[in-house]
């Protein structure tokens, strides 16, 4: 096997430049896609901070469901929900879930019924009308995310979709659909994240500005 690290313990200068130029390519495209967002998502996020906003004011809950990384999100967000989104912005915590976390669950019911079901009977066992579903899909068309929007349409239970430029299914479901323009997954998913961090400030904010010191 070659060596690929010089003397030194430092990797070769080409490498070092290849490196260096992949970084900036992704940081660049990365800020490309999120200033794209800026002016094409906007509006469907203040929809959502509304929707949202409005379930927790009435006693309902943020569920947040997704595969992979989008899985890792749905807890993300959910933490920041029922913990603390910033420590400079007290607050109590407010009602989230990711359908993501629990284990024996999930491989119960995938061994026995198949994935594609999993999230659609979480949703039906804990989800309540006017309760809200935050789905997590790059493509848009993640088969049990769709059916979690299609039981929780039966249900009364608003839905907000992240997705990427193509939308796909969850994105014609959704009451509120947040589409990335892009198609690169990393990309999607790197604003994904942004958004639900600015989901979570905008309805921490409008429900507790006025208290903005209260203790959690």
């Amino acid at each position: 096997m070659p060596n690929l690290w010089n003397n030194s313990g430092s990797p070769p200068r080409n490498m070092n430049e290849k490196s260096a130029q992949t970084i900036r390519a992704h940081l660049e495209e990365s800020a490309r896609v999120k200033l794209a967002s800026r002016d094409l998502c906007t509006l469907p996020l203040l929809n959502a901070v509304e929707l949202v906003r409005t379930s927790l004011q009435n006693g309902g809950k943020v569920m947040f469901c997704g595969n992979g990384g989008s899985a890792a999100d749905s807890q993300h967000l959910a933490a920041e929900f029922t913990s603390l989104l910033r420590q400079d912005f007290p607050r109590p915590g407010l009602a989230a879930v990711a359908l993501t976390t629990d284990t024996s669950f999930l491989t119960a019911n995938a061994n026995d019924f198949g994935f594609e079901g999993a999230f659609e009977r979480l949703t039906q066992a804990i989800g309540r009308g006017g309760d809200i579903l935050v789905g997590i899909s790059t493509s848009g068309n993640s088969l049990n995310v769709v059916r979690a929007f299609e039981q929780a349409r039966k249900m009364a239970i608003r839905t907000v979709a992240f997705t990427g430029s193509s939308g796909g299914k969850i994105a014609e479901l959704a009451d509120v659909a947040i589409k990335v323009p892009s198609s690169k997954v990393q990309h999607i998913q790197e604003t994904h994240i942004a958004f639900g961090h600015l989901l979570c400030q905008l309805v921490e904010e409008s429900l507790f500005e006025s208290n903005s010191h209260m203790q959690p």
